[in-house]
């Protein structure tokens, strides 16, 4: 079995080839080469500004568990947080989110940490926001720990991870396991290996609520998302005739009606205190 800090720097190594959304990034100037990505993003999951409610920074502590291209990290400077903290496991999107908060005005403070071992005092954050992350780390249980240690009490935590029964999922299976002749071939292993960086990980909504049993309060729900929807630029590393097909033909609306429980994004929302 891998060692976590082998399996850590091979996240590493893969994020930082290319952060999360660099595919959406275009333009001849930075400022365009920002906001093309920024605005791909927030076109292709909308519900990330109804979930992260920006707004109530104001007057807070934030702290962002991976920045990726800073599109958030921007959005909660704009809502003039009493401080504002970003980390990242890698280097790449340190800069990135330097360079964009920069072109805006803003002096932020991004570094370099790790999830699992957050560089910070008990209790300094009102809000501790993370989307798409904590599922790449090792051990996701010991950040999520992390992310309680550091809230202050009365705060909230905002985070997403993959939802383990998702169309997205279903598709992975489909494609690795039954068209391969391993119908039995679990889902752990199947996100593991084709979905994003090494040893990606997805929860079901008992398990989540196992690692926020400290909390006082924790509101779940599932979200479909771009990638069960087949729409953007989802599936680079699947490409072939069978998915150019399935995006043809794929009936959006009627999988949203019928599948709305079976979204690839857990949203959880948990109270401190």
């Amino acid at each position: 079995m891998e060692k976590d800090e082998d399996l850590k720097s091979r996240v590493m190594e893969f994020w930082d080839e290319k952060s999360c959304g660099e595919v959406y990034a275009e333009g001849e100037s930075e400022r365009e080469y920002y906001e093309s990505q920024s605005l791909a993003r927030y076109s292709l999951e909308p519900y990330i500004r109804d979930f992260a409610r920006f707004g109530e920074g104001a007057g807070k502590d934030v702290l962002e568990i991976g920045v990726g291209m800073g599109a958030d990290h921007l959005e909660w400077a704009k809502s003039r947080p009493r401080s504002l903290t970003g980390i990242d496991l890698t280097p790449r999107a340190v800069v990135h989110t330097q360079r964009q908060l920069e072109l805006s005005g803003y002096h932020p403070n991004v570094q370099v940490g790790d999830a699992e071992a957050l560089p910070f005092p008990d209790g300094c954050f009102d809000i501790v926001y993370s989307w798409g992350v904590l599922h790449h780390s090792p051990d996701t249980a010991a950040a999520f720990g992390e992310v309680f240690r550091v809230l202050r009490s009365g705060g909230a935590a905002r985070i997403m991870v993959y939802h383990k029964y998702a169309l997205t999922g279903y598709m992975l299976w489909l494609r690795y396991g039954l068209l391969r002749g391993r119908p039995l071939r679990p889902l752990r292993d199947i996100y593991a290996t084709h979905l994003e960086s090494p040893g990606t990980k997805a929860y079901t909504v008992a398990e989540v609520r196992a690692m926020c049993s400290r909390y006082s309060r924790v509101d779940i729900r599932i979200q479909l998302s771009f990638g069960d929807l087949l729409q953007g630029a989802v599936g680079q590393r699947h490409g072939g005739r069978l998915l150019d097909v399935a995006r043809k033909i794929w009936p959006r609306r009627l999988l949203a009606r019928m599948f709305r429980h079976h979204g690839l994004c857990m949203l959880i929302e948990a109270r401190k205190g």
